[in-house]
């Protein structure tokens, strides 16, 4: 049976190649717009609109809560609650804070563009 220890440094490289992947890929698109190489069709992708990739915080902030959320009370009654239903709950919240995030973003889609204007003067 394979020591479970070794995953930790494993999965702790793949999400560090992945976030050095995701932040130069980045850096390569902004500088291709800012110098006018790619096709007018294209920059429509990258305005001030309100996109849901610009609200990757707000998930993760309320996945993550939903999360330590179910980690506290699994502590909190850790006499009267296993294990297992702490891992559950942790599921459980982690799904909740997803449908919230989905929610948010998709009553800010809907909003109408003078909407959004009369939030900025705000």
């Amino acid at each position: 049976m394979m020591d479970v220890e070794i995953l930790i440094p494993i999965s702790f490289f793949i999400v560090t190649a992945f976030i050095v992947k995701v932040i130069s890929d980045n850096k390569i698109r902004h500088r291709l717009i800012e110098k006018g190489e790619i096709d007018e069709k294209i920059k429509y992708l990258f305005a001030d609109k309100i996109q849901p990739k610009n609200l990757s915080s707000l998930k993760w902030g309320l996945v993550l809560t939903g999360i330590g959320l179910a980690l506290f009370i699994g502590q909190l009654f850790h006499y009267a609650i296993s294990e297992e239903m702490t891992i559950g709950g942790m599921f459980m919240f982690a799904g909740l804070g997803f449908i919230i995030y989905y929610i948010i973003t998709k009553r800010m889609a809907n909003e109408t563009p003078s909407e959004v204007e009369q939030d900025k003067n705000k």
